[in-house]
This record gives C-alpha cells, structure tokens and sequence, in this order.
C-alpha cells in the first residue's frame, strides 16, 4: 500500500508534512486548501444587530434626547405648546425631594447646551424678577411611600416652576427642554447635591 493510501492525500510539493496540512481521503487539495485558509483565519466577525426603531439613540449613534414622562403647561403669554418636560427618572428623584423639602422650584441662569443643569431650589428660596421668564409649570403626582408603582390620578401633586433668566432664553428659545438626571454632584446648592445625582438639561429643536 502507498503512502498516498495510508496517510490520505498531503496537498501539493511543499506543503507543511504536519498531520494538522492531513487532507481527509476524498477531499480535493483545492477543498482541503480552503478548510485550512478557513480556520487559521478564525471564526467570522460579529455583526451588529440591526438597530430597532425603538432604540433610544440617534441616527450617528448618539445619545438620543430620552422619552418625556411628564410635559409641563405652557406659561408664556399665547404659547400653547409644551417647552419643559421631565423624565421619569427625573420625576422619581424630585418625588423624593418634594417630601424633604417641600414645593420645589426650577431656575437656569447658565450653560447654552446640552448638559448644562438647572438649579432646583424650595419654592421661593430663589426670587425671581423681570429679569426671568416662566417657561412652564408641572404639577408633578406624589404617589405614598409605600407605594412601588406609578402615581394614580387621584395621588396629591406638587407645582414645579421651571424658570430661565431672559439672557437665556435668547439662546434657548427655539428648543424644547427635557429635564433628566444622571449621577454626579449637584451644581452650588441645588437641593439633588446629597443625593449623588444631578439635573441636566437635553434639548430637541421645537417643531415649527
């Protein structure tokens, strides 16, 4: 019996003589050559899943502005659309603030982009004057303590006053505003700062 017939067929003249280069009998040198291409070169690379129309990112990818759970009413004099609302994550943190402090308040005096925080002060602790604009109110639900699930519609509710200078405004007043809360510290004495998470505000062009 050959070698040939023995060992099965080992490719062409130059080819490594280790039993990892064995072509099973039956096999061509050229289906051989590729199985072996094929597995020094790995397993295929993952590729992303598509992404779902519900994914809270942007078409680059980005951080898209998260879901509203809470949209204040309009206070501006002949506005009837919504300029400030409030994620859920935000409206659970200032349940919890409202029953420490009280009725609380908003006020932006600084940053013009995305991520700047508003201050949240107990109502009144910050004056305002002719210098700020009301750009809405929320009346914000308070579900009991003990309550794990979302307020009812017959839970007693809190006024927030979201307030901005009219400086502003200037660079603000073509946005919709929506109050979220991520981790970190609180700006100056913004009443969140003990609870190791801030306000931040995102922002999305108003619609026409």
């Amino acid at each position: 019996m050959t070698d040939a017939e023995t060992t099965g067929v080992r490719g062409t003249a130059g080819d490594s003589e280790t039993a990892g280069d064995e072509i099973p009998p039956g096999q061509s040198i050229a289906a051989g050559e590729a199985a072996a291409a094929a597995a020094a070169a790995g397993p295929p690379a993952e590729v992303p899943a598509p992404q779902s129309a519900s994914d809270d990112s942007g078409p680059d990818g980005s951080a898209a502005v998260p879901r509203p759970a809470l949209e204040s009413t309009p206070t501006i004099a002949g506005e009837t659309k919504s300029r400030v609302a409030m994620t859920e994550a935000a409206a659970e943190l200032l349940v919890e603030l409202v029953r420490k402090h009280g009725q609380l308040m908003f006020h932006q005096s600084g940053g013009c982009c995305d991520g700047s925080s508003p201050m949240c002060f107990p109502e009144g602790d910050f004056l305002t004057s002719d210098a700020d604009v009301l750009l809405g109110h929320f009346e914000l639900r308070l579900p009991d303590e003990g309550d794990a699930g979302a307020s009812t519609d017959d839970a007693p509710t809190s006024g927030i006053d979201f307030w901005m200078s009219v400086e502003q405004f200037e660079y603000w007043k073509h946005t919709h505003l929506t109050i979220d809360v991520v981790p970190g510290r609180g700006s100056g004495f913004s009443v969140e700062s003990p609870t190791g998470n801030r306000f931040i505000i995102r922002s999305t062009l108003m619609d026409a």
